[in-house]
């Protein structure tokens, strides 16, 4: 779509200007009126102006016409006694919405190509990245990642998107590594643990491993060894205490003759002093030998209870005759390992719980790492299925590449050819380029941009100080 009409009256400086589908370059000193030529076309086509006065002073409409090969007619009056009036139509037909049918079919920098040049390289990149058509939504994001990531602008191009997505700055991949510093955390403790774990350690036999029946065998067999000991401990002394016991029957036989005899004596002794008593001195001599059985009978009941009460004892323990005691000890070593080994089981359980924790982790930063991956491939796929409007475009970690170079390695004359074709983002729109101030581009420069422009079947209106006081309008 060309413009085949431009009409300007009573806007900015301009008394009037006629302008059909040519090239010009407008010429003359500053203030000659060049630049509103340029003004007044951006207010056709967005309704904006940056100046304060937009009709020529001393009227009170200022008007605005231009007209289009496809049959686009935009009409704009700007007045100072009365609302504005504006019209915008097509094939005749008032257009609906009509602000957006006209943001519709031109891009910013078409309105001042050269512009891009002076931008910084994040806003280059992005408005390149931005003509790429490659159609998508939400829905298709939800695909590819399963979720609609929350950390990223989706006002960008897709490039941009999936860049942020894979970015070192965004949660997939700052979550992934958060995982793998906690995997390698807890594989440290891991191997804490399996270091001191005997080898081949089986937890399931030892949480079902009971030391209580072994202490209990232990006590047993201790208490069996303490009995067959005082059982030979008995058997063994069982002479001596006989010997014992009768020597203390003779002892104690000995001291009663010794006793009883020494009595006799002093009784006859008293007998032939003490006449008058013999009566009852013998009376008592005589019952002597009977007392004295009874006592020696006692002495030998005595005895034969002790004997009796000691065979007793040691028959108590006959079961235990012959019998060697028992080693323990190797059931005490079975015992120790035994503790030793389910000591470990708090430590085995944990280092398992550890493990699952590292398998469920590097599930999920293998999942991430496939996320990240996806948002990685999916440009050069984008690339193969989209259409690229500049030659040579390539896509490298979200940055835009002209044959394989970025932006700011391009030569002057390089990125000249790049502002035209970011400013055509819309090959079916308006095929118009405004260039304000070529005077700031060497010769060389601005004629290859013009050259660029007829060879894309482009008009453009350029605006070049001179030092002429005459506004001059040269067809290109």
């Amino acid at each position: 779509m060309r413009t085949t009409k431009i009409k300007i009256r009573n806007l900015y400086g301009i008394k009037e200007y006629d302008g059909d589908g040519s090239s010009v370059e407008l010429r003359g000193t500053n203030g000659a009126g060049k630049t509103s030529v340029i003004d007044a076309i951006r207010l056709a086509l967005t309704n904006k102006s940056n100046r304060d006065l937009i009709v020529r002073n001393g009227e009170t409409e200022g008007e605005i016409l231009i007209e289009t090969d496809n049959g686009l007619r935009i009409n704009r009056k700007i007045r100072t006694d009365r609302s504005d009036y504006k019209s915008v139509k097509k094939d005749g037909h008032e257009v609906g919405s009509p602000e957006a049918f006209l943001r519709d079919i031109f891009t910013p920098l078409q309105l001042n190509p050269v512009e891009f040049m002076s931008w910084d390289a994040k806003k280059q990149n992005a408005a390149i990245l931005d003509m790429i058509e490659y159609p998508w939504d939400m829905n298709k994001i939800k695909g590819w990642f399963g979720e609609i990531p929350s950390w990223v602008n989706y006002e960008q191009n897709i490039l941009s998107v999936l860049n942020d997505i894979q970015s070192e700055n965004g949660e997939y991949f700052q979550n992934r590594q958060d995982i793998n510093r906690d995997i390698r955390n807890k594989r440290a403790f891991v191997e804490e643990i399996a270091a001191v774990i005997p080898e081949h350690y089986d937890v399931e036999k030892w949480e079902k491993a009971s030391t209580g029946e072994i202490y209990q065998k232990i006590e047993r067999i201790r208490k069996e060894n303490e009995e067959i000991q005082k059982a030979k401990t008995l058997l063994e002394g069982r002479n001596n205490k006989v010997r014992k016991y009768e020597a203390d029957r003779e002892i104690r036989k000995a001291a009663l003759n010794t006793e009883f005899g020494n009595r006799k004596t002093q009784i006859e002794k008293d007998i032939s002093r003490l006449q008058e008593q013999i009566r009852a001195l013998e009376t008592e001599r005589d019952s002597l030998e009977e007392k004295l059985a009874d006592k020696l009978a006692v002495v030998e009941q005595e005895y034969k209870a002790n004997i009796a009460q000691y065979d007793a004892e040691v028959e108590a323990y006959s079961e235990y005759r012959g019998k060697e005691p028992q080693d323990v000890s190797l059931l005490v070593k079975e015992a120790e390992e035994m503790e030793r080994m389910k000591s470990h089981i708090n430590e085995y359980r944990r280092m398992q719980g550890l493990q699952q924790d590292i398998r469920i982790l590097s599930e999920n930063s293998q999942h991430l790492t496939s996320l990240i991956e996806k948002a990685r491939s999916l440009p050069g796929e984008i690339l193969t299925e989209c259409k690229i409007p500049i030659k040579g475009l390539s896509i490298k970690d979200g940055v835009p590449l002209i044959n394989g170079l970025p932006i700011s390695n391009l030569s002057d004359g390089e990125k000249l050819d790049l502002c035209i074709d970011v400013a055509i983002q819309k090959p079916n729109g308006l095929q118009l380029i405004l260039i304000d101030g070529v005077e700031k581009l060497s010769k060389g420069l601005r004629d290859a941009l013009y050259r660029k422009c007829q060879a894309k079947g482009l008009q453009f209106i350029a605006t070049r100080t001179t030092d002429d006081d005459a506004f001059t309008v040269v067809s290109l």
